[in-house]
């Protein structure tokens, strides 16, 4: 090969030409004389250069020759035609052979469309079509159709109407191929196709008015655009659904008038669908009309609004959406919609109507065969479907109440819905993008043979053409796959979000007149739902949806189905007041609104936690941030007490100042009581699982606290002499802790070797008075009282005594309750083996080898008696008194703890601090019988569960049965009772206590 050959290769194939010695034998064709000059080396004529700018530069040259043969050919026969006409050759040649608009389309017409190719081939005349392309408005374009297919020049009326509809493509195709952004223009070149589609409609009606003659004239007929094509977004090849309706003339009646529309609608039909010589247009598919395929051709107007008010089925309604006249008689398709479009807009208020385009959009996915899944544009995971079915479901549900969102064009609509703040700004610009990629795939694909599919190629030529169409030249193939893999995932990602959200469903079984939520209609309805304050309420709703901000937008959406959330608890307005709260606080974050509209459930948990605890309310009004976990997946799932400690822990460390440090751990606290008590609310933890959150959380808190006790006395007196425990007694010991516990506690210390134990003492004390001070103050949560009256001596002893002297004292002077008082003992915060060597000191005293001896016994019933007669507070009702009343949880604990204290040195499964544990064991050793042990395992579980939900509803801690009815009424229904049954409580709590009352005077007291 000669260098000169060598060159001419290399520098087409680097202009993009995949055959290179074919382009030089093309580029050498006489077809193209006047156009290249066969001894220019590198080409400065510019075509070759033109051609390297298309999507297929082969297929560009071989189409140019082709033309430039037919342009010739055909010229001496238009000489006769067309006398003293320009030449076509001359202009064709100088269009092309000069850089400008019409060699730029020319080229990238032929470049990049086979189909079009070929039909300038047989009509060379068209390539001024082409070059001299300008956008038209719809009346231009169903002009121009309906004279051809009037004046056929002697051809017949399909042919006419077939080359016509070429001819308008061909600059269609001309402007979207040159422009600089295909995505960006894609709605105008879709808006042209459909308006195409409506002349092609238009002007085909024409022809079947001609074949069915005077019969015509008995009806009214109007041809209503569905789909694409009534959303004014059509591909370049794609069946065009249509709606046919009549009305009879004046004089004529209905059947004779439907018959001859019908005829209409057949001829109409035809005309578009008929393959002729010069091919065929595309299928008309009027299978969205009432009853399917199997219901008549046409109907009048009454008919269909009765149809759709009886029968029709909810995708009929979103298929609805898009509907628009495009042919025919307008009034017709205008009263049309005016019959049918009300019906749209209400569609949303069917039961289950979310839930039918679901599983609609889910049939449609099943339906897509295995090998073109991935490969599927249009209906795959991540296509064109997912962001049509996910705007129009939004539409469809919102829109009763906001009539900006009613738009038959999908980018409109999606555009509606971000500013009204139905969808976030990032996931609809994501959408937006996403489609108009997705949509420029599709029609480059459609457009290489006029072929409808949308699938992406398979083939290495195929890709290449179509990355080069996008604008990637290197390893074009590649490139556009993976530009098309990336926006799929992106695009399934948001859908899935927000074709799935649970607000929707909601929002969907609202009344119109609620979802519009009018400000004196709100007041009757909120009266209606049971909010005691409506006037109160409305200016809450007024504060979050006054105004045209986006913020209010979000909230106008949320708070129609947020309201009958908070009505569903005891204390909507409480919850209100506690939303309008928070959302001050968080309402200009980016999250926030966010969160509640698209994630999940969190609106809807949000709302039920907020009217159903005040406790929940506070801290969240406290800590707005914690809403975040709403929307976690695993956001209520309490974190296992080591995580605790090492993120307090670490917080408190960045804090220099002992008091913030401390703040900074109990602000900690704050959001996972907060996290804790939604997850009992919600149902996900159970008693035993809320004790022992609570437990891990109080710990943690203390062992944080201890560790900044410690720093703080070392900081005054230099380095630490003696090591100190906190080890929890009661509920927290048991790892029972409620909502409302104190923190129970002993303080022990153990002076290092050689410390003084005087200096160790002092030391010791001055850090658990910093403990208790830390944690005594005003805090970002609630307080945590520090008790540490079940010391030795109680109250008149030392604080805090050494190990050495805990031993001596035991020893000597420990008496029967406080050997009963260490049944609950539990290490917390420990330094070293500390807590190991207090177990071995206590275990002897709570679980004695030998048992209780008989005065012991009478000793601690004595106890207990004396408890009941002077602790019970004055005018406590002793039948509903959680702790102390008969039955409550003093009966339980004491008559499993005698029976620990009596065989725990025989059965090692009483050898625990937990209270059912225990009282399993001593079942399961015939210490109790089952329906004892069920018995007291009922009355403490339900005292338990009451204690907490008291605090939750309330906000505070109740030792007794609510007397007020509301309040027992939240309590109620905190443990899943029905609205009203908080009359009932008492009576139940105290059904349940009596038969536990009943063992204890049988098994503790001795009666039996």
């Amino acid at each position: 090969m000669s260098g000169r050959a060598t060159s001419r290769s290399a520098t087409l194939a680097r202009l993009g030409f995949a055959d290179p010695p074919r382009a030089e034998q093309l580029l050498a064709d006489p077809a193209l004389s006047g156009l290249v000059d066969p001894l220019d080396d590198v080409f400065n004529d510019g075509l070759p250069d033109a051609l390297g700018a298309v999507a297929d530069p082969d297929l560009a040259l071989l189409s140019v020759v082709r033309l430039m043969e037919a342009l010739r050919a055909s010229e001496p026969r238009r000489r006769d035609e067309e006398s003293g006409a320009a030449t076509e050759v001359t202009g064709l040649v100088a269009a092309l052979r000069h850089p400008g608009a019409a060699r730029d389309r020319l080229l990238a017409v032929l470049g990049a469309s086979s189909a079009l190719g070929d039909h300038l081939v047989a009509h060379p005349e068209h390539w001024r079509s082409v070059a001299e392309a300008r956008p038209r408005t719809p009346e231009q374009r169903v002009e121009e159709l309906v004279t051809a297919v009037r004046e056929t020049g002697g051809r017949t009326p399909y042919d006419a109407l077939r080359i016509g509809y070429r001819r308008q493509l061909l600059g269609i195709a001309a402007l979207d191929l040159t422009t600089d952004d295909a995505p960006a223009a894609l709605p105008e070149a879709a808006a042209a196709l459909a308006d195409l589609a409506e002349a092609a409609l238009e002007a085909a009606l024409q022809i079947a008015r001609d074949h069915v003659g005077d019969d015509a004239d008995l009806c009214d007929f109007a041809v209503i655009g569905m789909g694409k094509t009534g959303g004014r977004e059509l591909n370049y090849v794609s069946d065009v659904d249509v709606i046919f309706v009549a009305e009879p003339r004046e004089g004529v009646d209905e059947p004779r008038a439907l018959a001859a529309g019908t005829a209409l609608a057949t001829h109409l039909m035809r005309a578009c669908s008929t393959s002729t010589g010069e091919g065929t247009l595309w299928p008309v598919d009027a299978a969205l009309r009432p009853e399917g395929k199997n219901g008549p051709l046409v109907r009048t107007v009454e008919s269909h609004r009765a149809y759709y008010e009886r029968w029709a089925k909810t995708w009929e309604f979103q298929a609805l959406l898009k509907a628009r006249p495009v042919a025919g008689d307008r009034a017709l398709g205008g009263a049309y919609l005016e019959a049918v479009r009300p019906m749209v807009w209400q569609a949303a208020s069917r039961d289950n109507f979310v839930e039918d385009v679901q599983a609609m959009r889910r049939r449609v996915e099943q339906h897509v065969p295995a090998a073109e899944a991935d490969r599927q544009l249009k209906l795959g995971p991540g296509g064109l479907r997912d962001v049509e079915f996910s705007v129009q479901l939004l539409q469809l549900v919102h829109g009763r109440a906001d009539a900006s969102l009613r738009s038959g064009t999908t980018l409109e609509a999606l555009d509606a819905l971000a500013r009204g703040g139905y969808v976030g700004r990032d996931d609809a610009a994501t959408l937006d993008a996403a489609y108009r990629l997705l949509r420029t795939l599709e029609h480059r694909i459609q457009l290489f043979r006029l072929r409808r599919t949308h699938l992406m190629p398979t083939a290495e030529a195929d890709l290449r053409r179509l990355g080069r169409a996008l604008g990637h030249r290197s390893d074009a193939a590649k490139a556009v796959e993976a530009q098309r893999q990336a926006q799929a995932r992106e695009v399934r990602r948001i859908h899935e979000r927000l074709f799935y959200r649970p607000l929707l469903a909601a929002v969907a079984r609202l009344s119109t007149s609620d979802a519009r939520l009018g400000p004196e209609a709100a007041r009757e309805r909120l009266a209606a739902l049971g909010f005691r304050d409506p006037a109160g309420a409305i200016r809450h709703l007024e504060a979050l949806t006054s105004g045209v901000s986006r913020r209010a937008a979000i909230q106008r959406t949320l708070l129609p189905v947020m309201l009958a959330w908070f009505a569903d608890e005891a204390d909507p307005d409480g919850g209100l007041l506690a939303f309008r709260k928070v959302s001050e606080e968080l309402g200009s974050t980016h999250w926030y609104l966010r969160l509640l509209r698209d994630e999940g459930s969190a609106a809807e948990r949000l709302a039920h936690t907020l009217a159903r605890s005040r406790y929940a309310a506070d801290l969240l009004v406290g800590a707005p941030e914690s809403v975040a976990m709403l929307g976690d997946p695993g956001g209520l799932t309490p974190l296992p007490r080591a995580d605790l400690v090492r993120r307090m822990t670490a917080a408190a460390g960045r804090q220099a100042d002992p008091d913030r440090a401390v703040r900074a751990a109990r602000s900690l606290r704050r959001q996972e009581l907060f996290r804790i008590a939604v997850a009992d609310l919600t149902g996900e933890l159970d008693l035993q699982q809320v004790g022992t959150a609570l437990t891990d959380l109080t710990a943690a808190l203390l062992e944080t606290a201890l560790s900044v006790a410690v720093r703080v006395v070392e900081e005054r007196h230099g380095p630490r002499c003696t090591r100190l425990l906190v080890v929890g007694m009661g509920r927290l010991g048991g790892g029972e802790v409620g909502y409302g516990s104190d923190a129970d506690v002993l303080f022990v210390h153990d002076p290092l070797d050689g410390a003084d134990e005087k200096v160790a003492q002092e030391q010791a004390l001055e850090t658990v008075q910093e403990l208790r001070r830390l944690l005594g103050s005003a805090g970002p949560d609630p307080a945590l009282g520090l008790d540490a009256d079940l010391r030795p001596e109680g109250k008149s002893g030392p604080l805090v005594r050494s190990l050495a002297s805990y031993r001596a004292y035991y020893a000597r002077w420990s008496l029967t309750w406080e050997s009963q008082a260490l049944l609950r003992a539990m290490p917390i915060a420990a330094d070293g083996e500390l807590g190991t060597r207090f177990l071995e000191l206590v275990d002897p005293l709570r679980w004695p080898d030998e048992g209780l001896t008989a005065t012991q016994v009478r000793e601690i019933r004595r106890l207990k008696a004396r408890m009941e007669a002077e602790r019970l507070p004055r005018g406590a009702d002793p039948k509903s008194h959680f702790k102390l009343g008969r039955g409550g949880l003093s009966d339980v604990e004491w008559t499993v703890q005698l029976v620990q204290m009596q065989h725990a040195h025989e059965v090692e499964g009483l050898r625990t601090t937990s209270t059912l544990p225990a009282l399993e064991a001593a079942v399961g050793a015939g210490y109790l019988d089952e329906e004892q042990g069920e018995a007291l395992r009922a009355s403490w579980t339900m005292a338990s569960r009451l204690r907490n939900a008291a605090v939750l509803f309330r906000g505070k801690p109740a030792e007794s049965v609510p007397s007020d009815l509301r309040v027992a009424d939240g309590v109620s229904r905190i443990l899943g009772g029905e609205p009203g049954s908080g009359a009932d409580l008492a009576g139940a709590y105290r059904r349940v206590a009596r038969h536990a009352r009943a063992v204890t005077e049988s098994n503790f007291y001795g009666s039996r």
